[in-house]
């Protein structure tokens, strides 16, 4: 099937947002979107086809989803969520596997024998093992590195290849890199979504069509003029510390408010494209609440 699929295509069924219908989740062609249940949220994502997108493709279209997750990890800049996003159903199962073997564990300590006792402590432990193995993010990070090139001189000595030093991060402070990395690819995806949407919505040229994407154009020059900020910080932090890192805790939290204005919008719009009534009274006010946000993140930098 992936044959018969266009890049071009499979790009917007990720970017189109969801549709909802008595409870569940469609995207753009109409297959039904498997809800991804972790620990700490249920959410409705749209998982790349395999043989269409590259994996760069993937993180730009998809950055959300279990595929990019898991190339996030082979990269080497994953995180625990991106690891129980890959394996989101290992929690489920261990408290199944825990929840039946209690009590049986229970009754092989009561009868008092030894060898069950054993052999119950090594089926409490295996899995727990293996837990750790597949949430162990730090494995991933600690791949052995390339050797560097070596060149040959004219005498015929082998010398490695000098490289140029690159300025980077404090060590403490790449989470924060690796976050903004994150947010810049969802803030340009769903750009580009709403910047459709108000297209079709207000077709151009509208003075309406003028104003939001005016809106749009502000909430990308302070999205990232936020990410040039934070980047600078941790570019030329010498030393990690409190007053750094809520510096950039406020970067990070201004981006993903920008982001979900932006999604909030999106979602509106989805709602009321074919609506005559009371569309453009609901986006409105949705557009005086992007104002307020503008203003009040540039109020915080100042």
């Amino acid at each position: 099937m992936s044959g018969e699929i266009t890049k071009a295509q499979e790009i917007k069924r990720l970017t189109t947002p969801l549709t909802f219908r008595q409870s569940k989740a469609y995207d753009c062609e109409g297959n039904l979107i498997s809800c991804v249940e972790t620990l700490s949220e249920v959410r409705f994502i749209i998982e790349p086809r395999e043989g269409i997108l590259s994996d760069d493709e993937i993180m730009q279209y998809a950055p959300e989803s279990k595929a990019a997750s898991a190339i996030k990890l082979k990269r080497g800049y994953g995180n625990i969520s991106d690891a129980l996003l890959v394996h989101e159903s290992l929690p489920w199962y261990l408290g199944l596997y825990y929840v039946i073997l209690l009590p049986i564990s229970m009754m092989v300590v009561y009868a008092r024998n030894t060898l069950m006792t054993f052999i119950i402590l090594i089926l409490f432990i295996i899995p727990l093992i293996y837990a750790y193995f597949a949430l162990n993010v730090k494995r991933y990070r600690n791949k052995p590195q390339k050797p560097k090139k070596q060149v040959q001189n004219k005498t015929g000595e082998v010398h490695a290849k000098q490289e140029i030093p690159v300025e980077e991060s404090l060590d403490s402070l790449k989470e924060y890199d690796v976050e903004v990395n994150n947010l810049k690819v969802i803030f340009d995806v769903k750009e580009g979504v709403v910047r459709e949407l108000i297209d079709k919505k207000f077709e151009p040229p509208q003075l309406t069509n003028d104003k939001f994407m005016t809106m749009i154009d502000s909430c990308h020059k302070l999205f990232y003029s936020e990410v040039d900020s934070a980047q600078n910080i941790t570019k030329l932090a010498v030393e990690d510390t409190p007053r750094i890192r809520d510096e950039l805790d406020g970067k990070i939290r201004n981006m993903k408010t920008i982001i979900n204005q932006i999604e909030d919008l999106t979602n509106e719009l989805v709602i009321n494209i074919n609506s005559d009534s009371r569309s453009e009274n609901d986006v409105e006010i949705l557009l005086d609440d992007m104002e307020n946000l503008i203003s009040t993140v540039k109020d915080y930098k100042e």
